[in-house]
């Protein structure tokens, strides 16, 4: 078992669906759609770094963005 970093592991399209800015660009396409604000939070996931949700976040959760 190794303990590297999978990150650079990841193919470059995988590396551009996990992005802060893929995830921005979803939130945005949900808050437009629906109307309902979306937070984009940091999950510590290396494979899910980012993920978006209508839920207010929990306390331990680290919000990175708020679309409003």
């Amino acid at each position: 078992m190794s303990n590297a970093d999978p990150v650079p592991l990841l193919s470059p399209r995988r590396r551009q669906l996990a992005s802060f800015e893929h995830a921005y660009a979803v939130a945005l396409q949900i808050r437009r759609e629906s109307g309902v604000r979306q937070f984009i939070l940091c999950t510590g996931d290396p494979l899910q770094p980012y993920r978006t949700t209508s839920c207010a976040p929990a306390r331990d959760e680290r919000v990175m963005a708020l679309v409003a």
